[in-house]
């Protein structure tokens, strides 16, 4: 499977000779029934990790989430010495390309933050890739950092699979915490940085907007990018 480098320079040709984008981005979005578990969480802030394909969208998702005050790009499920892009890019370093996010329990719960994933962020039902990008870097993935997100992850995801609410089979799985690295510093606040970037405006606007759609309380228009 072509890395997002090569999908990035296709939509920047395209860009260039045709104002139709190559593929069709997602016209609807699911909205997920609210948890069975609500996260019983301490106060102060708290970290949690997602894997949702691009890290770009789902960073500019929960940026924009009331109660997240971080969302930082990088990468997590393998080691050190490949946690970089190019290493990641050829998908044989067990690394997901992933969000750290560091919110306020008080505000936003864990189970909030699921919710805000599978409603917005990712399509469940595709495995090892989201929308254009393919390849085991490119997995949606929950992954727990304690306890308690342990607990509620799991009954969220037996809770979305009784549903049916997907056509297919939901392949989103849990992967055990590992350490976490934060990705080069271009690829930081993205969207912010890069507003008009051919894959932004068609893959990861259309997130946030759904989110501010779906999620209005929850919505938030600003933050501080890096």
């Amino acid at each position: 499977m072509a890395p997002r480098s090569a999908v990035l320079a296709f939509f920047l040709l395209l860009a260039a000779c045709d104002s139709a984008p190559a593929v069709q981005a997602s016209e609807s979005v699911t909205l997920a029934p609210p948890a069975q578990v609500s996260a019983q969480e301490p106060s102060g802030p708290q970290q949690a990790v997602f894997a949702g394909g691009c890290f770009w969208g789902v960073e500019a998702v929960f940026s924009h989430v009331k109660g997240v005050s971080s969302a930082v790009s990088g990468y997590h499920g393998g080691t050190a010495n490949t946690a970089n892009y190019d290493k990641v890019g050829e998908g044989t370093t067990g690394h997901a390309e992933a969000v750290r996010i560091t919110y306020d329990p008080a505000q936003v719960r864990y189970d909030d933050l699921l919710r805000i994933f599978f409603s917005v962020v990712i399509d469940p039902t595709q495995t090892d890739g989201q929308g254009p990008d393919h390849g085991p870097q490119y997995r949606a993935a929950l992954v727990p950092i304690n306890a308690e997100q342990q607990r509620v992850a799991s009954a969220y995801l037996a809770q979305l699979g009784a549903a049916k609410l997907w056509r297919g089979r939901i392949t989103t799985r849990i992967e055990p915490y590992r350490a976490f690295y934060a990705a080069e510093a271009y690829h930081q606040d993205f969207m912010v940085h890069n507003p008009t970037h051919p894959y932004i405006t068609y893959w990861d606007v259309p997130k946030v907007e759904a989110l501010k759609k779906l999620f209005p309380a929850a919505y938030k228009a600003d933050f501080t990018p890096r």
